[in-house]
């Protein structure tokens, strides 16, 4: 186990993250490399847009830190961490630049936790959003383009995209940390039960390790991320057959 404390060269880990990427694309084959081609955009817009969301909600609230550290853009470059990046194609599982926010800044007449929950909700709520534009443009471009190489290539990259907004969506409602399920589940918890919760935080983001090491999470969300496809493929579709 390899632990980078402040003193290490970040430039240092890009660089073994980048020989590693390399080693396992030579071993990989082809295969590999076409997949992550066509999941990279969908990834990057699902990433940017979700901590875009964030930084809105937080602006929107009162709080202009998000703002100030030049979060509050759609630029790829402010959202993505290059680590998790990375981990995300190699060990499925990554994470972008968290947006950090001021609880004490929000000038919302509603409740400091409320605001906290509103801006958690935003990023998987645009995952959501993003999920159903993209069905739409599916379906836009499965009735009007021409069937072309360029057409089934761009119909894969929209299908990679409507995929990871809705996983990513569902995976971050789970209520454990750090994910943003834990602050928007905590809302509705009584004081002891949130003072529990700050105490143990060490051990649920170690239960959650453990359960993702185990394959436990993903058997927990893959049934409710079908039915979530199912239902935004069956009524979107059935929409176009009506309309279209």
């Amino acid at each position: 186990m390899f632990y980078f404390g402040n003193g290490f060269d970040k430039r240092t880990l890009y660089i073994i993250l980048g020989v590693i990427a390399a080693a396992y694309l030579l071993s990989a084959g082809t295969g590999f490399l076409i997949e992550i081609v066509l999941t990279l955009p969908a990834v990057v817009i699902a990433m940017s847009f979700h901590e875009y969301a964030h930084a809105w909600m937080a602006d929107k609230l009162g709080d202009y830190t998000p703002r100030s550290q030049g979060r509050l853009t759609l630029n790829p470059i402010a959202h993505i961490d290059p680590i998790g990046l990375v981990l995300l194609f190699f060990v499925h599982i990554g994470w972008g630049r968290p947006v950090e926010i001021n609880p004490n800044n929000f000038t919302s007449n509603k409740s400091r936790s409320t605001c906290e929950m509103l801006v958690s909700f935003a990023g998987p709520a645009m995952n959501f959003i993003l999920a159903i534009i993209f069905t739409v443009i599916y379906y836009l471009l499965l009735t009007y383009a021409p069937d072309t190489q360029i057409s089934i290539i761009l119909l894969n990259i929209v299908i990679y995209t409507i995929a990871i907004n809705i996983g990513l969506g569902v995976f971050n409602l789970i209520p454990l940390p750090p994910l943003d399920g834990e602050k928007i589940f905590r809302r509705f918890l009584p004081y002891n039960a949130i003072q529990w919760l700050d105490n143990n935080a060490n051990l649920l983001q170690f239960i959650f390790m453990l359960l993702w090491f185990l394959g436990l999470l993903g058997k927990i969300v893959s049934p409710i991320i079908t039915f979530i496809s199912n239902m935004l493929f069956n009524g979107v579709g059935a929409i176009f057959g009506l309309f279209f």
